[in-house]
């Protein structure tokens, strides 16, 4: 089955992300080139297993247009994640550097991993009426394109504002390195939820620490996040000697942000807006209705409009762009996945 050959590309990502640690500290160039390959080869079979999904799906729907594997929560999470991976190899062998491999490989890793842990069927199925449109590869996968850029900015944005907040105690340091800090407790939780699960098949976020059923399990995990943010905020500076020792500066991360909001902005606009509101015309026969998710989206591109507003017609420069940044990718969060998980509409048939 696909999801197996998808599982092995997460397992590689999740590998890629110690070497890429050992490297940032290390500078190892050989452990550079290693970290590259393992994070270029879980892409590769991802790539494949992505391929080994449209045939499975061609082999139900008999259509190439409606086989494209991006139909449900499952697929689309997992063609994020290569476009994902795609993008910052890009970002890599154009300008020589591996600084936010580590960020990248654990954003891979945490999604293809709660794939499992959110208990998301993987199952190919027919598809429902609602989405039986050639509008649903040009929607869908143009939508996850700009995701895909939007995350990289985010990853970028997130180290920008770390490296340069000077006081430790302004909101926006703590507010970042919190983030950092609960992205890398996600990621340990979860190498231990599949670790300790009985069965594969059963496993829920969070089950061997902050929901584990045991008080004092649960309490102690509390306290190891707790610990972990104090750690990430108390050794900051570690981050950005590192970087800096990378040759990594401010001006670099700030371009890439904004390449990475410059790219992902218009192809969102057409892609996840105009092409969207055409889509829902001919399946439910109005543009615009304000479903959760319609509105959700919405919201992203006002924040992500506003930044390059800022940005281009205000002067803003620095922390307060990058801040702007690390909020819309939060939101577009919640525009996936929190409105496909926890709001109804007529964007359900996106949930588990």
């Amino acid at each position: 089955m696909s999801y197996h050959i998808i599982s092995i590309a997460g397992l590689l990502y999740v590998l890629a992300m110690p070497v890429y640690i050992v490297y940032v500290l290390t500078k190892n160039n050989k452990l550079g080139y290693l970290a590259t390959a393992t994070l270029s080869a879980g892409c590769l079979i991802h790539i494949y297993g992505f391929i080994q999904r449209f045939k499975e799906m061609y082999a139900i729907n008999h259509s190439f247009m409606r086989s494209i594997p991006i139909t449900n929560l499952y697929e689309s999470l997992v063609f994020f994640v290569l476009c994902l991976v795609i993008g910052y190899l890009f970002i890599e062998w154009k300008y020589k550097n591996r600084s936010f491999g580590v960020i990248v490989s654990i954003l891979a890793g945490i999604i293809i991993g709660l794939t499992d842990l959110l208990g998301i069927s993987k199952e190919v199925q027919p598809l429902v009426p609602a989405l039986k449109s050639n509008w649903l590869l040009a929607h869908v996968t143009l939508s996850f394109i700009s995701y895909a850029a939007f995350a990289l900015s985010f990853i970028t944005a997130l180290l920008h504002v770390i490296m340069v907040s000077e006081n430790k105690k302004s909101f926006k340091y703590i507010f970042s390195i919190s983030v950092l800090s609960i992205m890398v407790f996600i990621f340990i939780s979860m190498i231990i939820d599949i670790a300790t699960a009985s069965n594969p098949r059963s496993v829920r976020i969070f089950h061997s620490t902050l929901g584990n059923q045991s008080m004092f399990i649960s309490v102690l995990s509390w306290i190891f996040l707790i610990a972990l943010v104090f750690i990430f905020w108390k050794f900051g500076d570690f981050i950005t000697k590192t970087l800096k020792g990378l040759k990594i500066n401010s001006d670099f991360l700030e371009d890439i942000t904004y390449k990475g909001i410059a790219f992902g902005f218009p192809i969102f606009t057409i892609g996840g807006l105009v092409f969207g509101a055409i889509w829902a015309d001919q399946a439910w026969g109005r543009y615009w209705g304000w479903d959760p998710k319609e509105t959700w989206s919405l919201i992203t591109w006002f924040v992500y409009a506003f930044y390059l507003h800022a940005k281009f017609i205000k002067g803003w420069r620095g922390v307060k762009t990058s801040m702007i940044a690390v909020s819309g990718f939060l939101i577009t969060i919640f525009t996936y996945l929190g409105v496909n998980l926890f709001l109804s509409g007529l964007h359900s048939y996106g949930s588990m």
